[in-house]
């Protein structure tokens, strides 16, 4: 063969066939680090090269099967005829030689070097390879289609399987956010605001309500007088209503109903009926999902519910604003009571209300407490030490060291928190 070539021929093959290798690999790493959010969106915008690629990765092991096996048939037709060429010029000794030599032209012209730049520019690459990788995939579908037939069989006699997803898709994206904000593509408040979108369906309206003993509620026996002093004091625009027993709720006053109410008495505040213009108020499961009742709000165009358990009684109260703050972060306006919350006391030391939701914590400082156990920075700690620690006591969990600073009756009040040292 070499006698009727020349060795001009084979030179020039095994180049071309060492380009072929090189597209094989460049595709492969292009079209497994697309972008598919990138893709889908150009797919939209009638990007024909787009959909090719869209339809490709759709099936990512027939795709990859159709690469790997044009892949190996390329080097090792290569490597054949190198071996051949060198067999004819050195003897024996030329196998040697054509291993070596197509060991490093692979590795750097058919593997590393497109690689790389499949790496760098995926997207680009992607779209200009999907017309002849789909013609390949078209080609070698039936051979294909039997490999895998048989690999399936070869993991099954070995117990394993082909599993789905490890992740769910908002984990997914939650994964990417994370990346970018890493890598420095998402600043730290963009990075909060998106999880906080994807976290209103892991949440439910106990996780992020108004506890409660925190709640300002007013009893409807009190003269009207000093009913209407006390709302128009108060830093909320909605105050519950109760009669005889605070958990027996009739009503919600709205300061914006209570000033109409005033005006039509001539600002005769005793001669309003608080009842009467008190609003029917709204109860809610602990157990509703927050982005369940995000959509509830929207459709009554209410701003305000009352959160009770399965037994009926009353847990707490959740707002409209309360699940926006999950998204934005905390919302202040100039009615707003600020609440220490959190202080610093020194570098990387802090002085916490126990109170204060780990959520908050975790956003304020960047941390990652676990948050499904325990809603607040207390309720953790007792999840953690099994037991109400005593003032004074220190403990550390999840690389953070909590010292109990403040105990009243059963609950913790107040507590100093820092990194734990490595």
């Amino acid at each position: 063969m070499i006698e009727s070539w020349g060795l001009v021929t084979p030179i020039i093959i095994i180049i071309v066939l060492l380009f072929l290798s090189g597209f094989f690999s460049g595709s492969e790493t292009a079209l497994t680090a697309v972008s598919r959010a990138r893709m889908l969106a150009l797919e939209k915008d009638d990007n024909h090269a787009a959909r090719r690629v869209n339809g490709l990765t759709a099936n990512r092991e027939s795709l990859i099967g159709a690469i790997l096996l044009g892949n190996n048939l390329v080097n090792i037709l290569a490597s054949t005829l190198a071996a051949t060429v060198f067999l004819h010029l050195f003897g024996e000794i030329g196998v040697a030689y054509a291993t070596g030599l197509m060991t490093l032209l692979v590795v750097i012209f058919a593997e590393v070097l497109p690689k790389t730049y499949a790496l760098s520019n995926p997207d680009r690459m992607a779209l200009a390879v999907s017309l002849p990788i789909r013609i390949i995939v078209t080609i070698f579908w039936p051979l294909v289609a039997g490999l895998q037939a048989i690999v399936r069989l070869a993991l099954q006699l070995m117990g394993a399987r082909v599993s789905g997803p490890l992740f769910s898709p908002h984990e997914e994206i939650r994964g990417h956010i994370d990346l970018h904000h890493h890598e420095g593509g998402v600043v730290k408040d963009d990075r909060d605001m998106l999880g906080g979108v994807l976290d209103l369906r892991e949440l439910t309206v106990d996780d992020v309500m108004v506890h409660r003993k925190n709640i300002t509620m007013m009893d409807v026996a009190t003269p009207a007088g000093e009913l209407v002093t006390q709302a128009l004091a108060s830093p909320h625009t909605r105050l519950p209503l109760y009669e005889g027993d605070s958990e027996n709720i009739v009503g919600i006053l709205h300061a914006r109903d209570l000033a109409r109410a005033l005006l039509e008495c001539g600002g005769d505040a005793s001669k309003i009926d608080v009842k009467a213009v008190a609003r029917d108020p709204w109860f809610v499961p602990e157990t509703t999902e927050l982005l369940e009742q995000l959509n509830v709000f929207k459709e009554k165009r209410e701003h305000f519910a009352l959160v009770v358990d399965e037994y009926g009684a009353l847990m707490g109260l959740i707002t409209l604003e309360d699940i926006l703050e999950e998204i934005v972060g905390e919302i202040e306006d100039e009615h707003d009571i600020t609440v220490e919350g959190l202080k610093p006391e020194s570098e990387g030391v802090w002085v916490v209300d126990a109170s204060l939701p780990i959520r908050d914590l975790n956003r304020a400082l960047d941390w990652s407490l676990p948050d499904e156990e325990a809603v607040t920075v207390a309720g953790l700690v007792i999840h953690e030490a099994q037991t109400i620690p005593d003032t004074g006591q220190v403990f550390s969990f999840h690389g953070v060291r909590f010292e109990i600073l403040e105990r009243r009756r059963n609950q913790i009040t107040r507590m100093r928190i820092a990194r734990s040292p490595d």
